[in-house]
């Protein structure tokens, strides 16, 4: 079947059921082994590394229901990385996902540190000059920052010493930023989607005198507001996969920063009409919360780079 037979969409459903019997796996090398057994990691490599060859389109899917499911592994990165590791040995082995495979968003080689947001990584792609650096972090020193997550940390790690694998030059390294942003800017879409239909099924079953919260005509206000800062977020990301009336890429910051902030805003409501004051054990949306948060802060500062350069531009 070629690739104008497929559609996106069609990728949700498939997505679905791998990432479900992913997150039945107590190990997270167990849960990539599952991933890329059905073609997840793998959706955007090249066809002779073993990947499916397809492009950003269908793998925002991917990444939705990864969000939606609260996935906690970083599938959005392995999927850029192993494209933009074409040709190369280490890209058969992100598509196998003998290997999970980060971006650090913060630090560098020269800084001699990183920090890895999204999960457990063996490798991680770290800035270094105009370029960036595939570094094989597995024996590096680690500290966890626990603050945002307790489950699922945030690591920094010493650099110092860790084998290089691979680099990337300005070119590639700006190609693969702009995808993975949108690619992140669409797992905290689905980690919004995710939280909003919990909420909703909550309120429509939730009696109060003789009729369902979602009766009230506050509670409807709000939580079509909910839904249009989804849509407002999902048009965004597909804006900014076309190019601009010039035929120029379009910057992808205003999408994530976006999505980030319009996901906080639908989990965070959720929260509240489930009468949660932070934490809602039962369901849970904290997860949810946690991991979009912890995008916040990987990309801090990205909201106000893009309204100040768009002051400058004007």
């Amino acid at each position: 079947m070629s690739s104008e037979e497929l559609r996106p969409e069609e990728f949700a459903q498939a997505a679905d059921a791998a990432i479900t019997d992913a997150l039945s796996r107590a190990d997270a090398h167990e849960m990539a082994a599952v991933l890329a057994q059905a073609g997840l990691c793998g959706v955007m490599a090249d066809e002779a590394d073993g990947g499916l060859g397809l492009d950003l389109a269908f793998a925002l899917p991917i990444a939705h229901a990864a969000g939606r499911l609260q996935l906690p592994l970083p599938l959005a990165e392995q999927m850029v990385l192993s494209k933009a590791l074409a040709g190369t040995p280490h890209a058969a082995v992100l598509v196998a996902g003998e290997r999970l495979a980060g971006i650090a968003w913060q630090g560098s080689v020269q800084q001699g540190s990183a920090r890895a947001d999204h999960g457990p990584a063996d490798w991680v792609l770290v800035a270094d000059g105009d370029g960036a650096a595939l570094l094989d972090v597995r024996d590096a020193a680690q500290e966890p920052q626990a603050a945002l997550d307790p489950d699922h940390p945030q690591i920094w790690l010493t650099l110092a010493g860790a084998p290089v694998l691979a680099r990337l030059d300005a070119q590639a390294w700006r190609t693969l930023e702009a995808s993975a942003q949108l690619l992140l800017a669409e797992f905290a879409n689905g980690a919004a989607e995710g939280a909003l239909q919990a909420a909703a099924g909550y309120l429509a079953t939730r009696v109060q005198f003789g009729r369902p919260l979602s009766a009230k005509q506050a509670v409807r206000h709000l939580l079509a507001r909910m839904r249009l800062l989804q849509d407002v977020s999902s048009a965004a990301i597909r804006r900014a996969m076309n190019t601009d009336e010039f035929g120029a890429p379009r910057d992808t910051r205003p999408a994530l920063a976006s999505a980030v902030a319009n996901a906080a805003f639908v989990i965070e409501k959720s929260i509240h009409l489930h009468g949660g004051m932070g934490f809602t054990w039962e369901l849970p949306l904290h997860p949810a919360l946690r991991a979009v948060r912890k995008l916040d802060a990987a990309f801090s500062g990205v909201s106000r780079a893009v309204g100040r350069d768009f002051i400058e531009s004007v």
